[in-house]
């Protein structure tokens, strides 16, 4: 039996009242996040009304093209935001970013769709479009945070690894140290999340699924096929990224080449 419970726009208002109990406790304990808050919200339900009507219409077509065309613009999106996040850039970052998040959700995606959903054809969009936003909506973070985590440790600590390469050491000889805490960084978040799954929080995919009506335990096995898809999505992103981004700062003579780093405004 569908016990699920249809939402109207007025229902839509009320969920917004809770905000808007938070911005008056934001404006009484003059935390200065009232503005932010307000904006947060107004930006949540233009994007989300948006991309509400767009996968209408791509589900209405569901051609590939149609479906893949949406997936470039989630890919390119994810990317920018990845590469914003860090205080540090370089020049070429996007790309490394693009490329990565590029192989990773549509290899996953596509794992899971064809493989394991067994889903015909494997680029329907009910199902393609969701689960590459979830992959891509993680995969940034750990983008992010590995990029930062690199590029920040190598610019405070270049005097050790310059000293290491002087003193006769490899490229990845000298910048292992980093390179392994921008991975280790990168891939915590999903770890913890693995970690705690059931117990702390109840995912989004599996409460909307319950919310919809649908059985608990199918509902489980979905959340546990999306866990893993997002952990193999993230840790690959990660490592992949990083290791891009250390081919690109140093050269083929083993020298550390921070010339086309700089700092981000926050």
């Amino acid at each position: 039996m569908n016990t699920a419970v249809t939402i109207d726009y007025l229902d839509l208002v009320v969920a917004a009242s809770l905000v808007l109990v938070a911005g008056l406790v934001s404006v009484a304990l003059r935390l200065g996040l009232a503005r932010r808050l307000a904006l947060a919200s107004v930006r949540t339900v233009v994007q989300l009304l948006l991309v509400g009507y767009v996968l209408k219409l791509v589900f209405g077509v569901g051609h590939w093209y149609a479906v893949l065309g949406m997936a470039a613009v989630m890919i390119l999106a994810a990317a920018r935001a990845a590469v914003r996040r860090p205080s540090h850039t370089f020049a070429g970052a996007f790309g490394h970013s693009f490329v990565t998040l590029l192989a990773t959700g549509l290899a996953v995606t596509l794992t899971v769709t064809a493989v394991i959903l067994r889903v015909e054809p494997w680029y329907h969009a009910r199902y393609f479009i969701p689960l590459l936003g979830m992959i891509l909506g993680n995969g940034l973070t750990g983008i992010s945070l590995g990029l930062d985590t690199l590029l920040s440790g190598l610019v405070q600590q270049r005097h050790l690894v310059e000293a290491d390469l002087a003193l006769g050491a490899t490229a990845w000889e000298s910048a292992r140290p980093q390179v392994q805490d921008a991975v280790r960084r990168g891939m915590i978040p999903i770890i913890n999340s693995m970690m705690v799954v059931g117990l702390v929080s109840l995912p989004g995919m599996m409460t909307g699924q319950i919310l919809a009506g649908a059985d608990p335990l199918e509902a489980v096995k979905y959340q546990i096929v999306v866990m893993f898809m997002v952990a193999a999505a993230t840790s690959l992103g990660t490592i992949g990224v990083v290791m891009l981004a250390f081919r690109r700062l140093f050269n083929p003579r083993h020298q550390l080449c921070l010339e086309c780093v700089r700092e981000q405004e926050s």
